[in-house]
């Protein structure tokens, strides 16, 4: 697989409050939007893989939920992260 057990104890580590934290909201938006970079990488080369494509859309709007429930609860940790990650321009 293209995530190794390491790259996401080093996200949860970087974006989390520990590397074990795997619940917290900024982790979860930090590991969706690698794995949303990863398959937008993977379908620049296959184009006709709609199966992926669903899949990075239904990511997106689950990234989009977190952030929305980010914005409401704590707008100072969703600017954050937005900057962290440049999500948003």
């Amino acid at each position: 697989m293209y995530l190794a057990k390491e790259v996401k104890e080093a996200i949860f580590k970087k974006h989390g409050k520990s590397e074990k934290d795997t619940g917290s909201t900024e982790g979860q938006i930090a590991l969706f939007t690698h794995r949303i970079n990863y398959l937008t990488g993977h379908l620049k080369n296959n184009r006709k893989d709609f199966n992926t494509e669903r899949s990075l859309v239904m990511l997106v709007g689950k990234r989009r939920s977190l952030l929305d429930y980010l914005k409401s609860k704590d707008i100072n940790r969703y600017r954050a992260i937005i900057k962290e990650l440049n999500i948003r321009k």
